[in-house]
């Protein structure tokens, strides 16, 4: 997924499977747990909900497949 995520020209991108601290949980059976820390230019100036719509969009139909949960940090260069 983070190959997706180049078109958004991060400066930072961690990618973290958190699904091992979920076992037994329900949701667990309809995909993993993942954290997203991805830092870009493109977010400058950008809320929350238009940030993660381009992390959305750039995942495209692989941001079902597999996944229940996604947390999401997106940050300009600057809030870092």
């Amino acid at each position: 997924m983070s190959q997706r995520l180049q078109v958004l020209q991060p400066q930072h991108l961690q990618w973290q499977d958190d699904s091992h601290l979920h076992s037994g949980h329900a949701g667990a059976r309809e995909g993993g747990h993942y954290r997203l820390l991805l830092v870009s230019a493109q977010f400058a100036g950008r809320n929350r909900v238009a940030r993660h719509r381009l992390i959305y969009d750039a995942l495209g139909p692989l941001a079902a497949a597999g996944v229940h949960a996604l947390s999401i940090d997106a940050r300009a260069p600057e809030e870092v």
